[in-house]
């Protein structure tokens, strides 16, 4: 009896999202077989499933990207506004190599163990790190809502098109000098530390760099916090070097960026 009214519930599950893509006339939206069987746990499509039926968004895209890690799909809410939707991967192992960015972050003394634990703190972590930085006024995805593993953000780039990356972007001088002072922001402003700052982290939009994937940033307090500054600083201008930008000695920046808090 138990099974029964589980497959009927995946069903209507499965048949919402796919009745609220036809609806909107997408080509790209869930197909049956994939929501469940390829891409999304069963947990993960009923949480989607109450996001829609919360009004947290109206509909879902395609995927827009994927990771080890996470997925990032298109989402559209009811006011007709893109917003990214990123979804971690509850059966994946990778996050457990992601331990040392939460154990001794301050905000987050007790962690429970188990990896769904794991992934649904790492989502809270992400949001509350662009929380930070968003308030303090750094280019990051305004965060919009978090629910067990997934995490809604505006969506940077035009229609369902992301914009591009540092890695595939034409990059110039005053791109270098944009991404130490976002170091430098998240250092003194939001009081963060990326922890994963690289030239896979950052678009390159009209109106600037954007800086994401915060979910490895940590507290200053953290104890391994200068450690991961030193890596960010030496990983972004090395990319710069070698796309021939002139560049400060990581050494310098480093001590310029701890002696201005």
């Amino acid at each position: 009896m138990t099974d029964t009214i589980s497959r009927k519930l995946e069903s209507k599950i499965d048949n919402k999202l796919i009745s609220k893509s036809r609806r909107h006339e997408l080509d790209d939206g869930f197909k049956k077989g994939k929501v469940i069987n390829e891409v999304l746990d069963k947990p993960t499509v009923m949480t989607l499933y109450k996001m829609i039926t919360d009004h947290v968004i109206a509909y879902v895209n395609g995927s827009v990207s994927a990771g080890k890690e996470s997925l990032v799909f298109w989402g559209v809410t009811e006011d007709n506004s893109n917003v990214a939707l990123k979804i971690y991967l509850v059966s994946t192992s990778n996050f457990k190599k992601r331990e040392p960015y939460i154990v001794g972050d301050p905000r987050f003394r007790h962690v429970k163990k188990g990896t769904k634990n794991l992934v649904y703190l790492w989502a809270k972590k992400e949001h509350r790190n662009l929380n930070q930085c968003y308030k303090a006024g750094i280019p990051v995805p305004r965060p919009l809502y978090v629910t067990n593993n997934v995490l809604v953000m505006d969506f940077v780039g035009v229609g369902g098109s992301p914009c591009k990356s540092l890695l595939t972007s034409n990059v110039e001088q005053n791109d270098y000098e944009q991404a130490i002072s976002l170091i430098r922001d998240l250092y003194n402003k939001a009081k963060l530390v990326h922890g994963d700052f690289s030239e896979y982290n950052i678009f390159k939009t009209d109106d600037g760099l954007v800086v994401f994937d915060m979910g490895s940033a940590v507290d200053l307090r953290h104890p391994n916090s200068k450690e991961f500054l030193k890596r960010d600083i030496n990983n972004i201008t090395r990319f710069f070097e070698k796309r021939g930008m002139i560049v400060e000695d990581p050494v310098d920046i480093f001590e310029d960026v701890v002696n201005e808090l």
